[in-house]
């Protein structure tokens, strides 16, 4: 036993590879953390990650937008409002309706499109926007009456939520008129329609889904007025607000952000306390990306100015997990300005790693078809072209037909993950 690993003493070579425990010493070797004997010191390990520390300080502060480009007339973004504001835009609109139903012009509205052809890739703002068109629906027309109704009644209750200045959740917006909305998807869908339509966030509609995502580690903040620490949180984590709003206030000595594809991987590196060895606050969404996660993670890069560093699954699901925080979802594109967070460095598992790391050939998984079609669409992204680097990674992962998730490390010992592989990676600064 090796600083918590199990190291077998007469472990069986894979074919054609070395054995188990030749890959944690090749390893250890390479690590100075000046722990178990080992020469350097954290400081030393943290080096690489204190430079581009400084590297991200030194980066502007505010972002480009739409308006700076004067791209306004051809795409669009919304902005943060409060709630009286949007309270006051949904009664203009009704009046607006009010008027044409009266001068005979019908019952309708005009909303932005939100089809995948309306949404695009801008290089120069670096994430995924809106294309600035519209459709109109109307209640006379059968293939939109549903949907005018729904959306008339959506508006109708989150005008009473702003009024009240209360929160409420998805859930309990379709449970106000479960044989109008049938499904929630229904309701949900609505609510980025009408975010667009008033041109706010979806967290201003003061309408906000259920808790997912987690944080641990060195950071303090105010939550409502209550004062928040993560160092205090258990292996559990603190959950993230769905309310990002009334989250202020972040202080942190911390180095960097962690972010984390799975709950696995976070539970692991909570328990093991990795933050108070390696200064860091430590965030997962467990799997795909939720809105509050996204909103947290943008809100403490952009106050901390602190590099963000992403541990995901070696396979195409976990490279566009990582872009759907740096550039956006699709879905999503006409708030991308509030839920993207730029510059997010891919730190592991790279498909590279799997050889690099030794990792043993039980551990590794045939990649599915449909993980290859995924793989080649993602190689004709933009926003992957932007980095070599990356495309490297993908070309490496569709050539050998290999994926590998983070629990893959775990065939080194379970402590593996915290003690040896992510000091190393950030000791060598391996990030893309």
């Amino acid at each position: 036993r090796v600083s918590g690993l199990l190291v077998p003493a007469m472990a069986p070579k894979r074919a054609g590879g070395k054995a188990p425990d030749e890959g944690v010493n090749n390893a250890l070797k390479k690590l100075r953390d000046g722990r178990e004997g080992r020469a350097g010191s954290i400081d030393e390990v943290l080096a690489k990650v204190h430079a581009l520390e400084s590297a991200v300080k030194r980066q502007p502060e505010v972002r480009k937008t739409l308006q700076n480009l004067n791209l306004t007339d051809s795409y669009r973004e919304v902005v943060d409002l409060p709630g009286r504001e949007v309270a006051a835009a949904i009664e203009q609109i009704m009046v607006a309706i009010a008027k044409n139903v009266l001068d005979g012009e019908g019952f309708g509205y005009s909303l932005p499109s939100r089809g995948a052809n309306d949404q695009v890739y801008l290089e120069q703002l670096d994430r995924i926007v809106l294309k600035d068109k519209h459709t109109h629906t109307s209640f006379s027309s059968t293939a939109s009456v549903r949907k005018v109704a729904i959306l008339t009644r959506v508006m109708q209750l989150v005008h009473s939520v702003l009024q009240k200045g209360i929160h409420v959740t998805k859930r309990d917006l379709f449970y106000t008129d479960v044989k109008l909305f049938k499904d929630q998807k229904d309701s949900d869908n609505v609510l980025d329609d009408i975010s667009c339509l008033l041109g706010c966030t979806r967290n201003s509609l003061h309408v906000v889904a259920s808790e997912k995502g987690v944080v641990v580690g060195r950071l303090i903040y105010n939550e409502d007025g209550d004062e928040i620490d993560c160092t205090k949180m258990g292996i559990g984590g603190k959950a993230i607000p769905s309310n990002i709003d009334k989250v202020t206030n972040f202080r942190s000595d911390a180095k960097f952000v962690l972010l984390v594809e799975k709950d696995a991987a976070f539970m692991r590196l909570a328990e093991d306390r990795f933050y108070q060895k390696f200064p860091c606050v430590i965030i997962t969404a467990k799997g795909q990306p939720d809105v509050a996660t996204r909103l947290f993670l943008s809100k403490l890069k952009r106050d901390l100015r602190i590099p963000v560093l992403a541990l995901v699954d070696a396979d195409p699901y976990g490279l566009k997990i990582i872009s759907v925080y740096m550039q956006g979802s699709k879905n999503m594109a006409f708030d991308s300005a509030n839920l993207t967070t730029p510059d997010i460095k891919w730190l592991g598992v790279r498909p590279s790693d799997l050889d690099k790391f030794n990792i043993p050939e039980q551990c590794r998984l045939e990649m599915s078809a449909k993980d290859i079609e995924t793989g080649q669409h993602m190689l004709k992204e933009e926003f992957i072209q932007q980095n070599p680097e990356w495309v490297k990674e993908i070309e490496i992962m569709l050539h050998t037909k290999t994926k590998a998730e983070i629990q893959a490390l775990s065939s080194y010992g379970f402590q593996y993950l915290s003690e040896v592989y992510l000091p190393l990676k950030l000791q060598q600064g391996d990030w893309i």
